[in-house]
């Protein structure tokens, strides 16, 4: 990876200090009035560049042998899908930053937004070659496999014969080509990342005064978006010996027959720019109080019509050299040099997910993952009532190994149980996985239960979908919750309460993932199920004040017997649990912290674990993501430990766990130790009670911990190593995927 820190002369120097050695800065920009508080930052790191070191850990898994070879290309695409957001939501935010309070500092590197966008700009040049590489030999690999993506150039007079009739017949017909000129405005609704040509073309304007004068040669562009409703890869025609399977993409065509399209082209490309994606409500909203439940729609409407015209923050160039025409395009764009990206490789990977289906049995086996077939619900409960073995025993179900089928179907259960009174979901992603489910909930206020759907609108980049279900939603009679004007919801709850004998009861599901069947066969994940009343009514609680407060830190909220949740209780037991495993430090007892989450952030958490480790606390975490606190540094935070696992599945799941033994506080949760969960968004963590699944909780972290295969350990520089391998590779996800089919296989399902 190059080097993150050329934006300013002075972090440049900061940053060649030796790690343990660096200096306490004050953070500039501090209001009129305030003193400037002082952070040590030795042992910290900024977000945005600890994002990109975990990308680039994504796409080495392109480079890992033991993965098969299309799943490898996979890899590359999702680094480059997660790139595409990066610059979207993260880049964007900076740049909106950088106008309002371009001289604030942020805390864990001191560095203003322009100085992190130049370091970023910087590291994200160093990885597209990385990534570059990584293609061309994935591409020659799989071509040697019998897949091979062809240039247009590289076709016989054949294929390009037969190519320009399915062009002509199909292609030609529903392009809307434009030129630009005075008539012609370059167009400034351009969606981001999609996909269009551009021709730079040679013309002569005729000037008539009181002479003729001769024709002087000019430039102008010409543009063609590619349509959605064609496909993107075309069969080469023609048989392939031996089950070969070869394809041109839309664009390398539409470049083969520019000249059909446009006189006098000089040079062509595909291009696509990525646009800031905040579109995040503004401030006026907190004046709303309870009309924020009837305004949001037109505000989330009106939002999402912003995005096609926000403005924009990368342009790439599909090219494998200088193209005369990008600084055309730039000019456009109003875009400066460094934030312009040249690659030989096609702009978006989707299509690489559409080349599985072309393979042959004997293809797939090879090139794919095998198919995993997570454990069903007869396989655990049999037959029986899974509202009753809720009753009976806690459950833990863990995502993927555990078919999301198991939760569909209790709630299917519950949708027709005679008993049931009432549903309460929240959802906080609405998409095609959300189906069955959202069904279930139309179906039970149908059936005259009370059901209500807390529905969080502003989840990014699921807007749309969120708002398509409201109008279904409220025609069956569900009541629909949208939150708090500040304040996303994030937590995963769903309550079930049923009316027996006369007693209320409860049956609660407590999630660190969506409720969404397609990312639980994908995202690793834990849910608990019980029907401990404790916890039934502390989730009742939470919907009440979901309903009934107009902010979620109002003092009028209920105190939760259990429930950690974030704005106002999450983030204050979290530090306290961290100082009393430090006091029981200080008193020479046995401490310790394990962790698992995406990412950390905050700084009042990163401060109170690095206190905690300086007097003795082990600390391990499991972070997948972004760490911004930097491990085992020599006087500093030589006691913690941190490793990251990117493999097939992607880890997803929430647990914090204070102590050993029996003793020890065990929770899971909808949120991550970044600021924006602890402290601006509505989050849920729940204890863990149930004996055995606290065992089987620590039995999965151990697992995790020891994992030398996919895990990767950060260092006292902040970049991510190879753990040390002992004689035996550890895959954790293999190894619970084992584990998982041998559960199921032998025990005998239940049928009561």
């Amino acid at each position: 990876m190059g080097r993150t820190d050329r934006a300013d002369p002075a972090q440049a120097a900061y940053a060649k200090q030796p790690t343990g050695q660096r200096r306490v800065r004050e953070e500039s920009g501090s209001r009129a009035g305030k003193k400037p508080k002082k952070y040590d930052i030795s042992c910290t790191q900024n977000r945005e560049l600890s994002w990109l070191k975990f990308n680039e850990r994504v796409l080495e898994e392109a480079t890992d042998d033991t993965v098969p070879l299309l799943e490898r290309l996979k890899f590359v695409e999702i680094f480059t899908s997660n790139l595409d957001e990066f610059f979207m939501v993260r880049v964007g935010s900076l740049f909106d930053m950088d106008r309002v309070r371009p001289k604030k500092r942020e805390n864990k590197s001191l560095m203003t937004p322009k100085e992190q966008l130049a370091a970023i700009f910087d590291t994200v040049r160093t990885l597209y070659k990385k990534r570059d590489k990584i293609f061309a030999r994935l591409e020659r690999r799989l071509s040697a496999e019998g897949i091979a993506r062809r240039s247009f150039d590289s076709l016989d007079k054949r294929a390009k014969k037969e190519l320009e009739s399915q062009f002509r017949s199909q292609i030609l017909p529903v392009l809307s080509p434009l030129i630009i000129d005075l008539n012609n405005p370059f167009p400034s609704n351009l969606m981001s990342k999609g996909l269009w040509m551009a021709a730079l073309l040679k013309y002569k304007p005729k000037y008539r005064k009181k002479y003729k004068r001769k024709y002087q040669q000019e430039f102008t562009l010409g543009l063609i978006p590619l349509p959605a409703s064609l496909r993107r890869c075309w069969p080469i025609p023609g048989a392939q010996p031996g089950g070969r399977i070869e394809y041109v993409l839309l664009e390398d065509i539409l470049g083969g027959f520019i000249g059909e399209i446009f006189p006098t082209v000089i040079d062509f490309t595909a291009f696509a720019i990525t646009r800031n994606a905040d579109i995040s409500p503004g401030d006026e909203e907190v004046a709303l109080g309870r009309k924020y439940r009837e305004k949001i729609l037109d505000k989330m409407k009106d939002a999402l019509t912003s995005r096609w015209v926000l403005p924009p923050v990368r342009l790439e160039i599909q090219s494998t050299r200088d193209a005369p025409i990008a600084p055309r395009l730039a000019e456009h764009l109003e875009l400066p040099k460094k934030q312009i990206y040249t690659t030989p490789m096609p702009l978006t990977l989707d299509y690489v997910y559409g080349l599985e289906g072309a393979l042959s049995e004997e293809q797939r086996a090879k090139l794919c993952y095998a198919p995993w077939n997570p454990v069903t619900r007869q396989e655990r409960f049999g037959e029986g009532s899974l509202m009753e073995a809720v009753r009976g025993r806690d459950v833990l179900l863990s995502y993927p190994y555990d078919d999301f089928g198991i939760f569909l179907e209790l709630v299917h259960e519950a949708v027709h149980g005679p008993d049931v009174t009432s549903l309460q979901i929240t959802v906080y992603r609405v998409g095609t996985g959300h189906v069955k489910l959202m069904n279930y909930m139309i179906l039970a206020a149908e059936h005259g239960k009370e059901v209500t759907v807390l529905l969080e609108l502003r989840a990014r980049f699921d807007e749309q979908n969120n708002m398509e279900w409201v109008d279904s939603l409220r025609e069956a009679g569900c009541h629909i919750l949208y939150g708090f004007p500040d304040y996303k919801v994030h937590a995963k709850l769903c309550l079930i309460r049923s009316q027996r004998n006369g007693v209320t009861s409860y049956i609660t599901y407590v999630g660190t993932g969506n409720f969404n069947a397609k990312t639980a066969r994908l995202y690793s994940d834990l849910a608990l199920l019980t029907a401990d009343d404790a916890i039934g009514k502390d989730a009742e609680l939470f919907f009440q004040n979901m309903e009934n407060s107009v902010d979620p830190t109002s003092d009028l909220l209920g105190s939760y017997a259990y429930f950690l949740v974030a704005p106002m209780g999450f983030k204050q037991r979290m530090m306290e649990l961290i100082h009393g495993e430090r006091e029981k430090a200080e008193q020479g007892k046995g401490a310790r912290i394990l962790l698992k989450m995406n990412s950390l952030t905050d700084r009042e958490l990163i401060d109170a674990l690095v206190d905690a480790g300086q007097a003795g606390v082990r600390i391990d975490m499991i972070i997948r993501g972004i760490c911004c606190l930097v491990p085992e540094i020599p006087g500093k935070t030589e006691n913690i430990h941190v490793r990251s696992i990117v493999g097939r599945f992607l880890e997803h799941a929430r647990v914090f766990v204070f102590g050993d033994g029996e003793d020890a506080d065990i929770y899971i949760s909808s949120a991550d130790w970044m600021t924006r969960n602890t402290e601006n968004r509505v989050e849920v963590a729940c204890p863990i009670f149930d004996a055995d699944i606290r065992r089987r909780i620590m039995d999965m972290l151990s697992v995790q911990l020891a994992d030398n295969h996919k895990a990767r350990c950060l260092g006292a520089d902040g970049v991510f190593h190879k753990c040390h391998k002992a004689e035996e590779l550890l895959d954790a996800q293999e190894h619970f995927m084992s584990e998982a089919r041998r559960a199921a296989t032998s025990v005998k399902p239940r049928s009561d």
